[in-house]
């Protein structure tokens, strides 16, 4: 009997212990921070080199097609005009490898206030190396000055949607692109019926023109509202190797009433307590015939 319970007494150290050196869940702080540093990059540095200072290797922007933030700051002068940003929404993977903020801007190139331009931003960032976050994508929307300050909605991650770490990074890829695959397919039958099958009910949809649009039920009433149709190609996509957050891109052919425009698209993938993919974010951007 003593012995049974000594085996007892063992087995429960050695799950606590399992349990204390549990890594902790990533801070979403973190990913404001970076952000925060990258608008103050911008004031004291300039548009140009502030990019190519946060710049991820591999990061994309969309110029109107997407290219590399690096190759395409390296061709340019500087760049003119006043850019600052405040992050308004946000979320980071349980492991700390992927992240993205969104928020309103303002830009302007001149010393009148006629000048500015009005929009909402948003920027994917993922770790490199030395585990320092680096701005994946960016790109933003235009539209008329807010009329009421955004919503703040910062949260980090959830542990109940937490399921067991990737081990493989393309197999973790390849679940996104086929996901963001399926519902362009299925945007092809119902646009309304798609998003109420894949958005989150706390979802973001941002479209040149309007205001973000926050909540499942708006943006389905948005959608109808402004008879919008879609038809959609997957680029590209990633995942966080915590297996919680993903991103996908492509391009996109729109139909909005009566008027048929081309865009580039990036979603933000979430997965839900059932392990299921939602839509937690989806931003159109405009690309000039």
């Amino acid at each position: 009997m003593k012995r049974i319970l000594f085996a007892v007494i063992v087995l429960c150290c050695f799950a606590n212990l399992a349990l204390a050196q549990k890594p902790p869940l990533a801070d979403v702080n973190k990913v404001i921070k970076a952000e925060q540093d990258f608008d103050k990059a911008v004031a004291h540095k300039g548009i140009k080199d502030a990019f190519l200072e946060v710049a991820d290797l591999e990061g994309i922007v969309f110029k109107p097609q997407p290219v590399r933030i690096i190759d395409f700051y390296n061709s340019i002068d500087k760049q003119p005009g006043n850019l600052s940003w405040q992050p308004k929404f946000a979320r980071i993977s349980a492991n700390g490898d992927l992240a993205f903020t969104a928020g309103p801007y303002t830009y302007q190139n001149g010393k009148d206030d006629t000048d500015k331009v009005y929009g909402d931003y948003v920027s994917i960032w993922r770790v490199d190396a030395d585990n320092k976050l680096k701005l994946l994508i960016d790109l933003g929307i235009q539209h008329p000055e807010p009329e009421q300050e955004a919503i703040t909605d910062f949260s980090g991650p959830d542990s109940s949607k937490l399921s067991a770490p990737s081990k493989d990074p393309f197999n973790g890829k390849s679940v996104i692109l086929t996901t963001d695959k399926l519902f362009n397919h299925s945007l092809t039958i119902s646009a309304l019926a798609s998003y109420k099958e894949f958005l989150s009910a706390e979802g973001r949809y941002y479209f040149p023109g309007f205001e973000p649009v926050i909540g499942q039920d708006k943006i389905m009433k948005f959608i109808d509202n402004e008879a919008i149709s879609i038809t959609a190609e997957t680029v590209n996509a990633g995942r966080s190797s915590s297996n919680d957050l993903a991103y996908s891109y492509g391009t996109a052919r729109i139909t909005k009433g009566q008027v048929v425009s081309n865009y580039n698209y990036v979603r933000i993938w979430e997965i839900d307590k059932n392990h299921k993919w939602d839509i937690l974010l989806e931003v159109f951007s405009a690309i000039e015939n």
